[in-house]
């Protein structure tokens, strides 16, 4: 599966998780960097192979996950 044609879902690659296409980037990698306060000049020095339409595409998959409907249900 291609989403936002930087971002592959393939069980083959890293499990399953959501990856920047042709490399073994998770989509997880990135946001877990932006969260911890990383500027998306550092997080492109650490992995040269990324560009930086790959950092908005990563940003723009975990949008649109939140614009689903979720339902909590309790463990009995």
């Amino acid at each position: 599966m291609e989403l936002e044609n930087r971002i592959v879902i393939d069980e083959a690659i890293c499990g399953g998780k959501p990856v920047i296409r042709g490399k073994r980037i998770t989509v997880q990698t990135i946001l877990e960097f932006l969260s911890a306060g990383e500027s998306r000049e550092e997080i492109l020095k650490q992995y040269p192979s990324l560009e930086d339409a790959d950092i908005d595409a990563s940003l723009r998959f975990a949008s649109n996950l939140m614009n689903r409907n979720y339902i909590i249900k309790e463990l009995a």
